[in-house]
């Protein structure tokens, strides 16, 4: 149970209240500061996976408390974002994103009581839209308000401002295909009368 991946899962759980308290602290670098946890939690979170893989230490409780983790730090992101922006722009994606994690949840939990969780199964629509929601959560809690230099120029802060709603908003597509797929694979199940 204590295995490396299984601890860096683990973290990430405990990484949510600071990324909470960060987030709020009436510091001019709290917004900054719960990018870089979130950061943080989205790295360890391809690391636990990756570890897990790679050292053999695939286990029971890491496949049920990984997407716990992931779930509990996304969803509070979204509320926290909905809450900073207050605007339907913002508050209607994150409230499809929540929904769908909600269903899906509840889907594999029902297809695992008929012995089809693998119909299921996470698909690579589902993996670009973790990598798109991941990113445009990031720029959605940060929102520079100065251009961030790089090695030879400056990106101007509207460029991640942007690039943040681009990806809130393709997140949300994603959103809604992987579950209208994940839906259609397990109907023939749902639909049934045993």
């Amino acid at each position: 149970m204590w295995t490396i991946p299984n601890q860096i899962t683990l973290f990430r759980i405990v990484l949510i209240p600071i990324f909470i308290l960060v987030f709020y602290l009436p510091l001019s670098w709290s917004h900054f500061g719960a990018f870089a946890i979130f950061w943080l939690a989205s790295i360890s979170d391809a690391l636990d996976g990756y570890l897990a893989r790679k050292l053999n230490q695939s286990s029971s409780f890491g496949a049920f408390i990984d997407p716990v983790a992931d779930k509990l730090m996304v969803v509070s992101a979204l509320v926290m974002i909905v809450h900073d922006y207050q605007t339907w722009l913002v508050a209607i994606p994150a409230i499809i994103m929540i929904a769908r994690e909600i269903f899906i949840s509840a889907l594999r939990e029902f297809m695992s009581s008929r012995g089809q969780r693998d119909v299921i199964a996470v698909s690579a629509m589902g993996k670009y839209k973790t990598a798109a929601q991941m990113l445009s959560i990031m720029g959605l809690i940060w929102r520079p308000d100065y251009d961030i230099p790089l090695i030879l120029f400056y990106l101007p802060h509207e460029v991640i401002n942007y690039a943040a709603y681009a990806f809130y908003f393709i997140a949300t597509l994603l959103t809604l295909s992987s579950l209208i797929d994940y839906s259609k694979s397990a109907w023939p199940e749902l639909k049934s009368n045993h």
